[in-house]
């Protein structure tokens, strides 16, 4: 089958949740389909990147992605009714290499990455499967109601115009694809298939006992230029690391353990919060996570904004680290609290979560035995580069 593939960026090198999860549905996919990519390309990325994503597609037509944040976009979302991710996306170029492809080349069907990029498609007579990463307007919603008062007014009313004009792709495509069960039914249609993200388990691989490092450290791992990683960091400095401390020395309890921040673009604020005793700060770019989750012991991760489901929170359980998050992190996988992951929604719950794990190696071990049975069932993109290409096949 021809395919031709929509995008709002380029999946390579992998530094985020979507460039992860379209680089590995691509490797599998093209096995058995001929894809053509048409992405937007932002600064960083080299011509080896794309060289990078040649090797798995038949053609890749790159498109330079415009600058977000500008006055002119400032300015046409005030005066439209289209919110600020989609005229941000909007591109004259994009849509005509699509249509000159369209016009060169006979395809089976497009494939859209991200809603906010299928205004750029001109009407077709093919199939046309739009595949979500999340539920855009309540991911932006619950940044806009972490904001200032005086923004949030702001904020809402692109909420509103986002949420109309998410609604109204959903209806109009032939095939709808969520990332998990609880995003499928909040989407208004009754055929919505789930193509969940996943994990490359030949690369993140399960920890022996004796692989589990005495050091115990507890990390957090993001990229600081998405808010609800500074959010989460600034919860973790300001009010559960003190926690900890504190129950320790308490219980004068003498275990050892450091709180590991690492990440891209922190932000002087995090780097300053972090003054208190056995806190690491790392903002190295480090790519290769797998490695970086061989010295961790547990992953702290209390997200409180952002949707989807997180990349990092997979990774740690199929890499037999233990996890401690909040509903919110868990949303969206099939893991159960107490089970697969420990989960809380308070501050000092956390705290005594995190303990808990340290000091309860029981536990710890049971919970990292379920969590990467679950990934090896549900998670492995293998099992769910199928889940799409049987998407593909209902078409027809």
């Amino acid at each position: 089958m021809k395919i031709l593939m929509v995008s709002s960026y380029l999946p390579y090198p992998l530094k985020s949740g979507g460039e992860i999860r379209l680089y590995n549905l691509l490797k599998h996919i093209s096995l058995k389909h001929e894809i053509t990519l048409v992405c937007e390309i932002r600064d960083y990325q080299t011509e080896s990147d794309v060289e990078e994503i040649r090797k798995i597609c038949k053609k890749v037509i790159t498109i330079p992605r415009r600058k977000q944040w500008s006055t002119q976009n400032i300015i046409k979302t005030g005066l439209s009714m289209d919110p600020f991710l989609i005229v941000g996306h909007t591109s004259e170029e994009m849509k005509l290499a699509i249509r000159d492809e369209l016009v060169r080349e006979t395809y089976n069907l497009i494939h859209v990455e991200t809603f906010y990029v299928y205004q750029n498609l001109p009407k077709v007579s093919i199939p046309v499967v739009l595949v979500e990463h999340n539920i855009e307007y309540l991911a932006y919603k619950r940044y806009a109601d972490l904001a200032s008062p005086l923004l949030k007014p702001v904020f809402y009313a692109d909420v509103w115009k986002l949420k109309r004009k998410e609604e109204a792709a959903w209806q109009k495509v032939d095939k709808l694809v969520a990332v998990s069960n609880s995003e499928r039914r909040l989407m208004k249609r009754a055929d919505v298939s789930v193509v969940p993200n996943g994990v490359d388990l030949d690369n993140f691989t399960f920890r022996n006992s004796q692989d589990i490092p005495n050091d115990k450290r507890i990390l957090f791992i993001g990229d600081f230029k998405w808010f609800q990683n500074i959010d989460a960091a600034e919860m973790i400095l300001k009010q559960i690391w003190p926690k900890i401390n504190l129950k320790l020395t308490e219980a004068k309890d003498r275990t050892s353990i450091k709180l590991w921040i690492l990440g891209r673009n922190m932000p002087d604020k995090i780097k300053n919060l972090a003054t208190g005793k056995n806190i690491i700060i790392d903002d190295n770019n480090k790519d290769d996570t797998s490695k970086i989750f061989k010295e961790a012991y547990v992953l702290l991760a209390p997200i409180r904004a952002g949707g989807g489901t997180s990349y990092k929170i997979l990774e740690a359980m199929a890499s037999g680290v233990g996890v401690v998050t909040t509903n919110l992190g868990l949303e969206g996988l099939d893991a159960k609290n107490n089970v697969h992951a420990l989960a809380s929604e308070h501050e000092d719950e956390l705290a005594n979560l995190v303990l808990g794990l340290v000091q309860d190696h029981s536990l710890y071990r049971k919970l990292t035995l379920n969590a990467r049975k679950l990934i090896e069932e549900k998670y492995d993109w293998k099992i769910i580069a199928q889940k799409l290409d049987e998407i593909y096949m209902s078409c027809f």
